[in-house]
């Protein structure tokens, strides 16, 4: 067991909570997730996710979300600034999803080596096929919420990442986890899960060359 807590960087996609599951399997004591979000509306970087919905993921894992407000231009000092406020509760490092772009774990170990803490990546180097099929043959439950329309079809929005959606990512020649951004996800259940995520109303529009699920409607079910 690892001294310190570890907090997950958390975008409630399926790399981010495989990355959770990793850190549980070596036993690190996890004592966040940690997620950014834009201020109006308030959406998950990157993801596009409301906001609400991190915090219903915290609520079904039983772990404490610590969530703030950042923008594009202000992201790197703002994740400095939040994390740093967990530092004096035992924080000793931080979680990452990352699969193999080289630029993206530059990043996360230089700006965790600028405040003192380590930068984790259990995902580093998987092969991305045998990743995704682990994620599906351990129950977890993820649903398609953004994809690029020039490479995924928007009747993909608001389906389940399973065997069908890989064997079309193989096809189509697409990277299975969507490491370059093809196509992000929100996960809803799974084995980490105390309670399942349940979406009542979803609908998929298109905004800047993605395709989009917005999701009015959601509430908590039993595990």
């Amino acid at each position: 067991m690892h001294d310190g807590t570890y907090a997950v960087s958390w975008s409630g996609g399926k790399d981010s909570c495989m990355a959770l599951y990793e850190a549980l399997n070596r036993r690190l004591k996890i004592s966040h997730i940690v997620n950014f979000i834009s201020d109006n509306p308030q959406k998950v970087r990157f993801h596009g996710t409301d906001a609400r919905l991190i915090h219903l993921q915290s609520q079904a894992l039983g772990i404490p979300l610590f969530q703030k407000v950042t923008s594009w231009e202000e992201y790197e000092r703002d994740f400095k600034a939040g994390v740093s406020e967990l530092k004096p509760d035992g924080l000793r490092g931080m979680v990452f999803g990352d699969i193999y772009l080289d630029p993206h774990r530059e990043w996360v170990e230089r700006v965790c080596g600028e405040i003192g803490i380590e930068a984790l990546e259990p995902l580093w180097g998987r092969d991305t096929a045998e990743l995704l099929a682990q994620f599906i043959g351990l129950g977890f439950k993820s649903v398609i919420i953004c994809a690029k329309a020039e490479l995924i079809e928007q009747q993909w929005l608001g389906r389940t990442v399973d065997s069908e959606f890989m064997q079309y990512l193989a096809d189509k020649g697409i990277d299975p986890c969507g490491e370059n951004g093809e196509y992000h996800t929100l996960v809803v259940d799974g084995p980490l899960f105390k309670q399942r995520i349940e979406l009542l109303e979803s609908q998929a529009y298109e905004r800047e060359g993605y395709y989009l699920l917005d999701i009015p409607q959601y509430k908590l079910g039993p595990g």
